[in-house]
């Protein structure tokens, strides 16, 4: 299945991938690490972190295997954590996992979910494992669901966030009683840490917040959380878990502002964010857990999911915060070619479509022949959707939608031999999905508007060890 390897977007050479890890810019290059269990691609092998490093987002080289289980603190997997970069030394953190034999439900009872760090000064040869927190570091209204710890610094404070799920004494943690929230620690060298307060809601907002990232954007506070169990909706949180973000203030303090998916189609969850020089960049996880579709690649491929393009945050002149892939990406185009209203053309993958689009017009853009996005003014909506006829293109996917109560004025799609990314108004509204075409040129139609068509070159990917 090579014509389904993407050109655009990271993934192992073998195996299982999730959630993006310890990204950062660090000795002159870019660190991927990963959620990685190399072998089966059904995720059953030694569940460890990978690693890419780059010099510039476009050349590539995939070192490994980074970190294994391989201690007693985290024998049942090197779990999701992120990176510290301190002058000639990276600082990695993360969650050792252990669930201990017999019946237990790992949630009440049977789990250890730890808090290690290693350091580095070449991004792939670290120190030995430290063990900062052990279950009994955290409060007592936790469930044994706490882990993904994100560390950063300001000034002389260290703070460090976890995701967490709650339970009430007495209870068995169950999903009804349960809330969402994130942990906040503070430390004044980053590794003796002190347990502060919960970040939450006034109103339980999920049962379990995973993956938190506290960052200051064009000065404002903003807090990333991917909650599970909320309730499904026609046009927001369709998906089987979600993420986000909150409108925060200072680490610490108690106001949140109101929930913003970052992503509304199929394939996104687990972003983490880091900060390059005067921008700050994401990458999620392209891909969904428990979702009742499939990754096309994992039985006859050996291979199962990928990271998303790099995008760049900011505020726009409304205020809505905004996705954009990253400029980098540009240098990748070769020559454009026009397209007219409902001219249709065909080309290899990978390639861009760019479009405006006139106050007021209904608009729909066919991709592969069974993939649509389509606007309706009316109802100011905008929704993707997959021919119910072409269960080989979405293996499984049906529909996500969106409304966007200030029209559709622009579309972005970057389309990867096995992915889609649409960003809307700027990024103020972003769809990504998987998708699975035939090998050759792939069809691609605008009906509404005029649209500019972009092949794109790939980008670089050496792998050099497992």
């Amino acid at each position: 299945m090579k014509h389904w390897r993407q050109a655009l977007h990271l993934e192992p050479p073998d195996g299982w991938l999730n959630d993006p890890n310890g990204l950062c810019r660090f000795g002159g290059l870019y660190h991927v690490y990963f959620q990685y269990s190399p072998g089966p691609p059904d995720g059953s092998g030694p569940r460890g972190w990978g690693h890419f490093e780059s010099p510039d987002l476009l050349h590539w080289r995939c070192t490994g295997t980074a970190l294994r289980p391989d201690t007693p603190a985290d024998r049942s997997g090197v779990y999701s954590g992120s990176a510290v970069a301190e002058g000639d030394t990276l600082w990695l953190y993360y969650t050792g996992n252990v669930k201990l034999p017999g019946p237990y439900d790992y949630t009440t009872a049977g789990r250890e979910s730890n808090v290690l760090r290693v350091s580095t000064r070449d991004g792939v040869t670290f120190t030995p494992k430290e063990l900062l927190l052990t279950t009994a570091d955290y409060p007592a209204n936790c469930s044994l669901h706490v882990r993904d710890p994100k560390v950063w610094r300001q000034g002389d404070v260290w703070y460090l966030l976890l995701g967490a799920r709650t339970r009430q004494p007495g209870d068995d943690g169950g999903k009804d009683t349960a809330r969402g929230e994130a942990l906040l620690y503070r430390s004044a060298d980053g590794r003796r840490w002190d347990f502060w307060k919960a970040v939450t809601t006034p109103a339980p907002f999920g049962y379990m917040w995973e993956c938190p990232d506290w960052f200051v954007l064009g000065g404002r506070g903003v807090l990333s959380v991917s909650p599970q169990g909320l309730p499904h909706g026609e046009n927001r949180f369709q998906n089987v878990y979600q993420s986000g973000w909150f409108a925060a203030g200072a680490p610490g303090e108690e106001a949140l502002g109101a929930f913003t998916e970052w992503d509304m189609g199929f394939d996104f969850y687990a972003p983490q964010t880091f900060a390059d020089g005067d921008r700050r960049l994401l990458i999620g996880w392209m891909g969904m857990p428990e979702a009742p579709y499939r990754n096309a690649t994992a039985a006859p491929g050996g291979w199962q999911h990928c990271l998303t393009l790099p995008r760049e945050l900011h505020w726009n002149e409304q205020g809505k915060l905004c996705q954009t892939p990253a400029r980098e990406l540009d240098a990748l185009r070769a020559a454009p070619r026009n397209l007219a209203d409902g001219e249709p053309a065909a080309l290899a993958l990978p390639f861009e479509v760019c479009a405006q689009f006139a106050p007021g017009a209904d608009w729909a853009l066919t991709l592969a022949d069974g993939l649509c996005l389509s606007w309706d003014e009316s109802a100011r909506q905008i929704t993707l959707r997959f021919d119910e006829k072409r269960q080989d293109l979405g293996a499984g996917r049906t529909v996500r939608r969106a409304l966007l109560p200030d029209g559709c004025r622009d579309l972005r799609l970057i389309a990867d031999r096995a992915s889609a990314e649409f960003y809307l108004n700027g990024g103020e509204t972003v769809f990504s999905t998987r998708l699975y075409p035939p090998p050759g040129p792939v069809r691609c139609r605008l009906c509404g508007a005029a649209a500019r068509l972009t092949p794109l070159n790939s980008m670089e990917v050496v792998y050099d060890g497992r």
